[in-house]
């Protein structure tokens, strides 16, 4: 399977194919665009806007907006982020506040809603540098030095140089890696409740001005509250996928049901974050890569964001890490220009270290959201910062 290729193309003459056009993805083609390099991604979405793009995102000043700077988007995401967004309240099941931290102007992580921030990347790069509409359905070596990738709208194409940006079930990393990712043991419904400043009153005044955190071992309730009065839950349970798959989401309301009856007892402005739902739950299995994950080199081909590297959100890193990944990337081949195994060899032997400490982190936050010490351990965790 790790069939080296020949010596490369220089940088200038190769074809570089990034699949998929997620924040790593569209981060490392911006990286590349700004300093004379063109590459195309091709992503399986139709459009940029067949679908939500989640939450929002906190981006650390010693990642993430490294990244941005070296995008040369700096100033423009400073432009989008949410100041005050980033309060955090943690309380128990009763619905007693336990930590109470108000939202700052905070610099080093400054809130920013990922669709918006998707955007800015996407826009940032000429028309034709993403490719709507490509799923991946194979990728394969078609000679001693190049890479054919295959779509599902039947066209193929060549390429010198493959990344995988492809997220948690990466059609790229076979190629480089036999590791899947595994089920954590936690699971998310996502939720929404619209109009709450006059709809859901104390549902709001329970969440606060950002994050609430109400958890005890097993299970939780993660929700945020927008500016434009937006409620979005992440009602968490320590469950198997076949519990989860045993319930109907196509009878939305008995779905719901069952799901708040793991918190028969909590406060009435909390469950109702489960019952009132006005958008369609989304199910959401944690899946994570081994800590350690890494690969030998694989000429013409590595991996950026989770294909490389998935973890659970408990660190808030996923976004921050595929962002530093593309410009990382991008910056290892304009330095070496004519030797495009020194660049990607360069580039993986430092993103080994880095993700492997933050899965680590990343791994021991989600014991403390949900292991026997909650809440009190999430209270600490963030006492801390």
């Amino acid at each position: 399977m790790n069939r080296p290729l020949s010596s490369s193309k220089p940088l200038l003459d190769s074809q570089i194919a990034i699949v998929g056009a997620g924040l790593g993805g569209l981060t490392l083609a911006r990286v590349l665009y700004v300093n004379g390099i063109h590459a195309t991604v091709y992503e399986a979405e139709a459009s940029p806007d067949a679908r939500a793009q989640g939450g929002l995102l906190d981006i650390h000043d010693y990642n993430g907006q490294l990244g941005l700077r070296a995008a040369g988007l700096y100033d423009k995401f400073l432009d989008l982020t949410l100041p005050g967004e980033d309060a955090k309240r943690v309380v128990d099941k009763h619905g007693n506040v336990l930590l109470d931290k108000p939202g700052l102007v905070d610099a080093s992580r400054p809130e920013v809603d990922r669709g918006d921030l998707r955007r800015l990347l996407i826009e940032s790069l000429p028309s034709d540098a993403i490719r709507w509409g490509y799923k991946l359905t194979n990728a394969g070596h078609i000679n001693d030095r190049q890479y054919q990738l295959t779509f599902t709208n039947g066209t193929s194409v060549t390429t010198d140089l493959l990344v995988g940006a492809d997220g948690a079930w990466s059609r790229v990393r076979p190629l480089l890696s036999p590791a899947k990712p595994t089920y954590i043991g936690t699971i998310f419904v996502e939720t929404s409740l619209l109009d709450s400043d006059t709809r859901h009153k104390a549902s709001a005044d329970a969440i606060g001005s950002g994050t609430l955190m109400a958890v005890e071992p097993g299970k939780g309730i993660l929700a945020h509250r927008y500016a434009d009065g937006t409620l979005r839950s992440y009602v968490a349970l320590n469950k198997s996928e076949a519990w989860i798959n045993a319930i109907d989401f196509s009878n939305k309301s008995a779905a719901l049901d069952r799901i708040a009856k793991e918190f028969e007892g909590w406060p009435p402005a909390l469950r109702v974050l489960i019952t009132d739902c006005e958008t369609e739950p989304v199910v959401r299995p944690i899946y994570a890569l081994p800590i350690n994950h890494q690969w030998e080199r694989v000429a013409g081909a590595t991996l950026v964001g989770d294909a490389a590297h998935l973890m659970s959100p408990f660190s808030g890193e996923g976004a921050n890490l595929a962002i530093y990944d593309g410009a990382e990337l991008a910056k290892a081949l304009c330095a070496n220009p004519g030797d495009m195994e020194t660049a990607l060899e360069n580039y993986e032997r430092a993103l080994f270290l880095r993700s492997t400490s933050v899965a680590d982190q990343t791994a021991q936050n989600h014991q403390r959201f949900f292991g026997e010490h909650a809440p009190q351990s999430v209270v600490e965790l963030f006492a801390a910062h």
